[in-house]
């Protein structure tokens, strides 16, 4: 059976990705794909029990070492419990953040070595990396506006204040223009059908997908 595809949604707070996440995966499901939707932190019973750890509480709660290696833990194990198998069988896999999401929130904006993020993925991701990954993009004080108006328990990186958020959005746009065979910016400032069809083109043109 040939390997699935697998598609990440990165970007700041507030950018849209689960709303669009959704979208996309009901129209992939229409064209008879099995999906599995999933999130980071967290798409695993035990990286959940880490999300819980890294999104709640004070913005200083944890270093951004220490939440590097939380992020990482978490990754491994939805790695190996769901995003491994279910790529395996040929699922199609849509996941809420990855890997790029820990080069920029607690890397570039965050202070970790970036060399110690390298190492990581290495030896964490090995060959597990996406085919396609949606960079949603949008004026930093409109997504924390967006983010702060549907508060609830996990606010600790919305409170870290608009200069993390900035160095955040310059990362997202940095990684896309380093590698842009697997990423694509979406503008994330436009309706939601508007951005569902940039994300669909944009899957069709390339995954060669139709419909």
């Amino acid at each position: 059976m040939a390997r699935g595809r697998f598609i990440t949604f990165e970007g700041g707070e507030g950018a849209g990705k689960s709303t669009q996440l959704q979208r996309l995966v009901a129209r992939l499901e229409a064209q008879g794909h099995e999906v599995v939707a999933t999130r980071e932190p967290g798409g695993s019973p035990g990286a959940e029990s880490i999300r819980d750890l890294v999104l709640r509480g004070d913005a200083d709660r944890w270093s951004p070492v220490t939440e590097t290696l939380l992020m990482y833990a978490s990754r491994r194990d939805h790695i190996e419990r769901v995003i491994r198998p279910a790529l395996a069988r040929g699922a199609w896999v849509v996941c809420d953040r990855f890997a790029d999401s820990t080069r920029a929130y607690q890397g570039a904006a965050g202070g970790t070595d970036p060399e110690l993020i390298k190492a990581l993925e290495v030896h964490i991701l090995e060959d597990t990396r996406p085919d396609l990954t949606l960079v949603f993009d949008l004026p930093t004080d409109v997504g924390l506006a967006r983010a702060h108006a549907r508060a609830g328990a996990e606010m600790r990186f919305e409170s870290k204040g608009m200069a993390f958020h900035e160095r955040l959005r310059a990362s997202f746009l940095a990684i896309a223009r380093a590698e842009p065979e697997r990423c694509a910016v979406i503008d994330a400032a436009g309706s939601l059908d508007a951005v569902e069809t940039q994300v669909w083109e944009t899957v069709a043109e390339r995954l060669a997908v139709h419909g």
